[in-house]
């Protein structure tokens, strides 16, 4: 019994250095900027003008959505909650004064992010279902 706790508080700097660089990297790593290159709400695919005029930037707690209009706001990770989180609040364009919340993976230079449209609680999983306002989109991040 004594060894395991001794062994729990030994591990513990190891797991919060862990945890600490997990939210460092993906913080610094969804910065850029980002291609949609599949998407669907509601479960039907999106038409090919969002991909020719959808452009997402991330930079250091903000976001920028290019499209017909543009869309600026901020956003939040919990890379520590699974599945990870990110909460988007619009300030300027469609989305002002809307907060919306959604998930996220991040590999390499894959983005993959389910939002919660319309007042939707939080997605629980990577799905956009008939019925329901998931917005299910894959980032591929634009080369400079």
């Amino acid at each position: 019994m004594k060894m395991t706790i001794l062994l729990s508080i030994l591990s513990l700097p190891v797991v919060m250095t862990a945890f600490a660089g997990g939210t460092a990297d993906d913080a610094k790593n969804i910065q850029g900027t980002w291609l949609p290159v599949k998407a669907e709400l509601s479960g039907k695919p999106m038409n090919d003008d969002f991909y020719k005029t959808v452009t997402l930037k991330l930079d250091r707690g903000k976001y920028e959505v290019t499209a017909e209009s543009a869309d600026k706001g901020t956003y939040t990770l919990d890379p520590a909650a699974n599945p990870k989180t990110i909460d988007v609040t619009g300030v300027e364009g469609p989305n002002a004064g809307k907060r919306i919340p959604a998930i996220y993976e991040l590999h390499g230079d894959t983005l993959r992010i389910c939002y919660g449209l319309g007042g939707s609680p939080r997605p629980t999983e990577f799905k956009s279902l008939r019925g329901t306002q998931n917005l299910l989109i894959t980032y591929k991040r634009k080369k400079e």
